[in-house]
């Protein structure tokens, strides 16, 4: 009889390219799957909260499989430590119901992004943050993170695929034909932590590049191009040409899922 098991990751994307397995890459959904195999001799695809991009981190991603193993559930994460590279920790593992999925099941996730604003970058933090020493009027960008909480539709700052000219949205289920482009935002805010300009932002879900997209946006704020109002303009035109740059990806975090 088979045991529903909930991950809990942390893990330095830098090296990897993103979550989602991939032929012939490193992958985190891949070294985490290719490291059950190694322990329990089942080859399974564990199912992630999301799909981080490549180069994007995490302190507390969530995965879910299901295993027929014996191995009691603190044993389980052990193990898998043993094996995987130091760039993927399990900081833990449990058994949970049978319904229990990392995906459908979450409730909200929160992402951060930290620029580093000083003029010279730590050798230690570059691979961390998005290292920007250049003037920045912190007021707009505050105001423009307030103007996207609550539910709105982001098709301005979801990423297109290219091929199809569509959406495309990792947290959506596969069987629904038409992805929804509206999410609900709890929170949005930056704050300065030391040498640190940090955004933080917590919602029922994220489109694909949405926190990036949204980043690269507030900048363009910083900077005077936009100005904190035209938020509300840029989400009623559900244009991604209307909305800022995507900022680079060394610069976020998925922090939490809530179930």
């Amino acid at each position: 009889m088979s045991r529903n098991f909930k991950f809990t990751l942390a893990y330095d994307g830098a090296d990897f390219y993103g979550w989602q397995v991939q032929p012939e890459r490193r992958t985190i959904q891949g070294t985490l799957a290719e490291a059950i195999e190694r322990v329990t001799a089942e080859r399974v695809l564990p199912q992630g909260s999301g799909r981080t991009d490549a180069g994007v981190h995490a302190l507390a991603q969530v995965a879910s499989c299901a295993l027929v193993s014996p191995i009691p559930a603190r044993n389980l994460a052990k193990a898998l430590n043993d094996v995987l590279p130091p760039a993927i920790r399990v900081l833990s593992a449990e058994e949970v119901e049978d319904g229990f999925h990392a995906r459908h099941s979450a409730v909200a996730k929160t992402y951060r992004y930290r620029i580093y604003r000083a003029e010279i970058c730590p050798p230690h933090l570059a691979r961390y943050v998005t290292h920007y020493p250049f003037p920045l009027d912190e007021p707009p960008m505050q105001q423009a993170a307030k103007l996207i909480e609550g539910e709105h539709d982001f098709t301005s700052f979801a990423a297109v695929d290219p091929e199809k000219g569509k959406i495309t949205d990792p947290h959506e289920k596969k069987d629904e034909e038409e992805p929804s482009s509206i999410r609900t935002i709890f929170a949005s805010h930056w704050e300065k932590q030391g040498e640190e300009l940090v955004y933080t932002v917590e919602g029922n879900g994220f489109l694909h590049h949405m926190v990036r997209n949204l980043v690269g946006t507030f900048l363009l704020a910083g900077k005077g191009t936009l100005s904190a109002a035209d938020m509300a303009r840029i989400l009623e035109l559900r244009q991604r040409s209307a909305a800022g740059p995507t900022a680079p990806a060394s610069g976020l975090w998925l922090v939490s899922v809530k179930y």
